[in-house]
């Protein structure tokens, strides 16, 4: 029996026959076999890495924990934290989203506070923001674990290539913000200012040996005269790790003060585009501020009410950057922003106008 090839070229052997087809033959019929496997490998790797993180995330935690002596274990404690969930309430019907959401934040936080509070209470407001702060990177490290290992074992249990596949190319985006959360854990424990910090450091510098005076909640105020304009000052309270609730001390200094407004200047974090380098500043319009929404709907609806201009600006960084002790070329940026803070006073105000400038950000390690 003879077997043709490319032209005249024959295979009298059957061995030579199944040394050249045997691969081809193979590759049709388990191909997608073998690559499932290779994927489901890959992704069993990336798991392990998760995990990993994970685990150093609710060590640190009870580590920090266990130094102040707390009233009990607290691994036990620790791990109900982990499990912690915050269920949204219902948007079928949207008039009064906002205020659902807003209700369901502040029990998520008061709880979580308290909780804190019974476990170490000792802890001064300052600890009992780091170990919340920890406690809510650990608890984002467990979410990405377990939502990576709920794909990783559907895709290998039904077999879908499609489950797989899609895994396996976020993996690279999963573990960055992985990493970067890991990152995160030691500036938190030394209560080093971070990268989203930027707003409140400006903020906190031009309100230096001014009055301060509570305004909100973990929210403080502060008034001081500049370049002829009566300038207000809102901001976080630190050095604890707080963010503040800047749309209700808004709230309150405008439709509380009975005076007009001229400006609202918002100054905040913003994530970097690959490509663009950790320090940049860029101007804008609008309410510069992330979370949820509950903030930035209450700043939109007060300028909006008031018809007062919203002015944005924003210092730009990576995921890393952000959440990690800051960089010098983040904080070298304040002094530019410093600059353009006060060129858009001059532009956008008359003398004798009332501008209110906000530091948006998590306040740790940053003082007034």
């Amino acid at each position: 029996m003879v077997f043709q090839i490319a032209g005249n070229e024959s295979l009298g052997n059957p061995l030579a026959f199944l040394i050249f087809y045997l691969p081809i033959i193979l590759f049709f019929l388990y191909g997608q076999k073998f690559q499932l496997w290779m994927m489901l490998n890959d992704i069993s790797r990336a798991l392990g890495k998760l995990k990993v993180m994970r685990d150093k995330g609710r060590k640190e935690v009870i580590d920090y924990i266990s130094v102040m002596k707390p009233t009990f274990d607290p691994a036990e404690r620790v791990d109900q934290f982990l499990e912690y969930f915050t269920i949204m309430p219902v948007d079928l019907d949207p008039a009064g989203i906002i205020k659902k959401l807003e209700h369901i934040l502040l029990v998520r936080d008061e709880r979580m506070r308290s909780e804190v509070k019974n476990l170490v209470p000792s802890a001064d407001k300052v600890k009992t923001t780091v170990i919340e702060n920890l406690l809510e990177v650990a608890g984002a490290l467990n979410v990405i674990y377990k939502i990576v290992r709920h794909f990783y074992l559907l895709g290998k249990k039904t077999s879908s290539y499609v489950v797989i596949m899609q895994i396996q190319f976020l993996m690279p985006l999963i573990l960055q913000e992985a990493e970067a959360l890991v990152k995160a854990l030691d500036s938190l424990k030394n209560s080093h200012p971070i990268g989203d910090g930027i707003g409140p450091l400006i903020v906190g510098r031009m309100m230096l040996n001014s009055e301060k005076r509570v305004i909100a909640k973990d929210t403080i105020l502060s008034e001081i005269d500049h370049l002829g304009r009566k300038v207000y000052l809102i901001k976080a309270e630190g050095p604890g790790g707080m963010v503040g609730q800047i749309g209700t001390a808004l709230e309150k200094l405008v439709s509380e003060m009975g005076i007009r407004f001229d400006a609202i200047i918002m100054i905040d974090a913003a994530l970097k585009l690959e490509g663009e380098k950790s320090g940049e500043v860029a101007e804008g319009v609008g309410a510069a501020i992330g979370g949820i929404g509950v903030d930035r709907f209450k700043i939109e609806e007060v300028a909006t009410r008031f018809n007062i201009p919203l002015f944005a600006i924003v210092i730009k960084q990576s995921i890393v950057e952000a959440i990690s002790t800051m960089r010098r070329e983040i904080a070298e940026a304040s002094e530019k922003v410093r600059k353009i803070i006060d060129k858009m006073i001059l532009e956008k105000t008359k003398e004798g106008s009332n501008v209110i400038v906000v530091g948006v950000g998590n306040t740790l390690g940053i003082a007034q």
